[in-house]
This record gives structure tokens, C-alpha cells and sequence, in this order.
């Protein structure tokens, strides 16, 4: 099994491509080739294929924090299944983790969502996207401050608030009222379960 991640960038134009393209470049090597494993397209969208699909959401929530860092979003879904057809550019290959990720997200704009996930298990998909648009709740609001704590807390786990705090310019206390304002402990003990559960769904 693997996961796929189709997204877009809600309000794109607000800022000029060159602004957040490097940053988006530098998140989706992290984690595999271009074009083989991701694509940039059609000006906003991307797509990455994710190996291990238990790191599919970790891999969202940075994206998401990352956008949220210049004033933007993205828009997202996670796709569970096989890859049956691989080719040289991942807007060619397929299988029915293309197929799930592609189609849930054509009903995103819809329902107003900015994250949803569709392994073609109908109890996985129901609890987790449930559990999603409570965190959206929370995560679709976070200013910039809180969106950069984020992002540096999730790519340095090792790191103590005080470390946090000197790669912000803070000091201590303003990186642990920004993390409570972030959600962080709530949002990565959801990160932590959908890692649980999609273990689950592989076996």
C-alpha cells in the first residue's frame, strides 16, 4: 500500500509563484524525486506519492503549515490503495491510490474541506475525516506565528522549546503560548493515531 497526495493552493494568486514555490520544492524533495514521485502543475497544484503512507499526514500537516507561514493554504487529500501503473512523471502512473486521492480531492472545494482522506475503507475514512474537520477547526485559523512554530517544531522533534525559541528569535515562554495557540499536542496526538490506523488498515 501507498498513499498519494493531491493538493492545491487556495488563493494563489494572491501572492507570485516564485514566492512559495521554492518552499513547497523544498518539502516535496524531502520525501521523493521530480518528476517521479511528485509534480508540480497547472500553475497551483502538486502531487506526491508517499512510500510509507504513515507519514502521508505528517507530510500534509508541513505543507499546510508552510502556506499558512505566507498567508496562504492548501487544499488537500490523501489517497490509500496500490500503484499498478508506474511512469516517468507521477501525473501518468496509476492504480487505486491515484484514483482515491484524485477523486476525493474533486469534492473538497464542495464541501468547503481543506483535508480529507479515502483508503476505500468505509470506517477508516469515516473516523479519520471526521477527526480531520475537527482539527481544521483549529488549523485553518492559525496565524502566521503559530504556523511557523509548527513547521520548525515538526521538522526538529528533538529540539527543546528553548532550541525552538532561539531559531524563532523568542525566548521560551513566547514558543509554549505559541504552541498552545497552534494546538501542537492535540494536533500531533491526532498525527499519532492516524499513524496507528493506518498501520492498522495495512496489515
Amino acid at each position: 500500500m501507498i498513499s498519494v497526495i493531491t493538493g492545491d493552493i487556495v488563493n494563489s494568486r494572491k501572492l507570485p509563484t516564485e514566492i512559495w514555490i521554492s518552499g513547497l520544492k523544498l518539502i516535496l524533495n524531502a520525501w521523493g524525486k521530480n518528476p517521479v514521485d511528485w509534480e508540480i502543475y497547472r500553475g497551483d497544484q502538486f502531487q506526491l506519492e508517499v512510500k510509507n503512507p504513515e507519514n502521508a499526514l505528517a507530510i500534509a500537516l508541513q505543507i499546510k503549515a508552510y502556506f499558512k507561514t505566507l498567508h496562504l493554504d492548501a487544499r488537500m487529500s490523501i489517497g490509500f490503495g496500490d500503484k499498478t501503473y508506474k511512469s516517468k512523471k507521477i501525473s501518468e502512473s496509476n492504480g487505486t491510490a491515484f484514483v482515491r486521492s484524485g477523486e476525493v480531492f474533486e469534492t473538497l472545494k464542495k464541501q468547503k474541506v481543506n483535508l480529507a482522506v479515502h483508503s476505500g475503507n468505509v470506517d477508516f475514512d469515516t473516523e479519520m475525516n471526521l477527526i480531520l474537520r475537527l482539527c481544521l477547526t483549529f488549523m485553518d485559523n492559525w496565524l502566521v506565528q503559530s504556523a511557523e512554530f509548527v513547521q520548525i517544531a515538526m521538522a526538529n522533534k528533538l529540539l527543546s522549546q528553548e532550541e525552538i525559541g532561539v531559531k524563532l528569535g523568542i525566548n521560551q515562554a513566547a514558543v509554549s503560548r505559541r504552541r498552545k495557540r497552534a494546538q501542537f499536542d492535540l494536533m500531533m496526538e491526532t498525527e499519532n493515531y492516524f499513524r496507528q490506523k493506518v498501520k492498522n488498515l495495512n496489515e
